[in-house]
């Protein structure tokens, strides 16, 4: 019988990176063939709807057994951060774990620490599933797609279990904040929503970054460097002052925590004619992206003032926003999951996450969708890891959830 952790070890081994520079949808192929695989899987299981759409994101219903039982439908999203790459992920499981830091066998300079990890000390005893060092585990967000399979295959197995339908949605390219970019609100016809994708255990996020990201073009002038003097105009050197002169030592990542937003450089490319930074800009509040949109204005038009002839162009992206207030237009949707977490003998707490998710993006366009946790940690990192316990629990919420949703009217 195909378990919780079948599933998420399979899952895993399907390499599936968004890439942010595509402008295909999904932007890597690769999440198609783990779409195919989850859609095969959801009709041999009896979801008989399920399927693949030209877009690659994955739907089914679980039919409901209570007459006029509102519709729901549970998220996650099958593509991994392009941070660090997931190819050819190799799995390693710790049963029994002993407490201690975890050196992983591929690369040894890598250890995931007790110290560095919340919460670490207490998964003594339990199972851990890491990578091997050379990637990333890909927990974040296959970890949910594993507990929504795992749910949807027990309440078939269980069919005394009264809910409602159940509406299944694999997205691709959340990652990349465009994971809702093709979705039809209508086709999902749910009265509310709910991504897995959180960490730990027991958590409720209720409220996300509002997201934008800027894309600074530095174009400079090139020319062969021994004849350079009072012309060359280097758009690499320039780019470095750029970072400079951001405020890192007040809203940076870095040196942030809590409410507190920030601007992150993540990535520079380019030469001498020109180069680009790609800076994440990052707020609980809205209003305050327009104003780190004007620091790196500031920033650039300083630059031009001091270095004749070079131009800095700042094109600013909307990513995703908060989804605190937009929760308010269905508040069951978080106090059934809070009931669900007490009902499985945990305490539930809630969360404002420092990120974003699918449902930031899906309860803006009217479907609110809060965040549960299924037991991931250090996400896009070679230190990921999930806990099977912490997704075993996050299955026994679902199911928990599905059935008080079945006495809603």
């Amino acid at each position: 019988m195909d378990t919780l952790l079948d599933r998420f070890l399979r899952y895993v081994k399907v390499e599936t990176t968004a890439a942010e520079d595509s402008k295909t949808y999904p932007s890597t192929p690769t999440q198609l063939v783990l779409g195919k695989m989850l859609a095969e899987e959801l009709r041999a299981m009896g979801i008989t709807d399920a399927k693949q759409d030209e877009h690659g994101i994955v739907m089914g219903t679980l039919p409901g057994n209570v007459p006029g039982a509102p519709t729901i439908a549970w998220c996650s999203h099958v593509d991994t951060s392009p941070e660090f790459t997931a190819k050819n992920v190799k799995p390693v499981i710790h049963k029994n774990y002993d407490g201690k830091d975890i050196t992983l066998p591929g690369d040894p300079s890598r250890v995931i620490k007790v110290s560095e990890t919340d919460g670490m000390e207490a998964m003594k005893g339990k199972t851990l599933i890491t990578t091997d060092g050379t990637t990333l585990l890909g927990a974040d967000d296959k970890s949910g797609v594993a507990v929504i399979m795992t749910s949807i295959a027990h309440l078939l197995a269980h069919p005394e279990l009264k809910h409602g339908p159940i509406r299944i949605l694999f997205t691709c390219d959340e990652e990349i904040g465009h994971g809702t970019d093709k979705l039809d609100l209508k086709k999902i016809d749910s009265i509310c929503a709910y991504t897995l994708d959180g960490d730990g255990e027991g958590g409720i996020e209720n409220e996300t970054w509002s997201a934008d990201m800027a894309t600074v073009t530095i174009t400079g002038k090139n020319i062969h460097p021994g004849y350079a003097k009072g012309r060359m105009i280097n758009a690499i050197r320039l780019a470095a002052e750029f970072v400079s002169r951001l405020p890192w030592h007040t809203l940076a990542p870095e040196t942030t925590e809590g409410r507190v937003g920030f601007l992150h450089p993540y990535v520079i490319e380019g030469g001498v004619p020109e180069t680009k930074i790609k800076v994440l800009l990052r707020s609980f509040v809205t209003a305050e992206l327009k104003t780190q949109a004007d620091i790196l204005r500031a920033v650039a038009k300083t630059i031009e003032a001091e270095f004749p002839g070079v131009t800095i162009k700042i094109d600013v992206m909307e990513q995703y926003r908060n989804m605190l207030e937009h929760l308010a237009k269905e508040p069951r949707a978080c106090k059934l999951a809070e009931e669900a977490i007490k009902r499985v003998g945990m305490t539930p707490h809630y969360k404002s996450i420092r990120g974003g998710t699918d449902g930031s993006k899906l309860s803006v366009m009217g479907l609110p969708t809060p965040n549960l946790s299924v037991g991931m940690h250090n996400f896009h990192s070679p230190l990921e890891f999930a806990v099977l316990e912490q997704m075993e629990n996050a299955v026994k919420v679902l199911v928990e959830l599905a059935q008080l949703w079945g006495k809603e009217k």
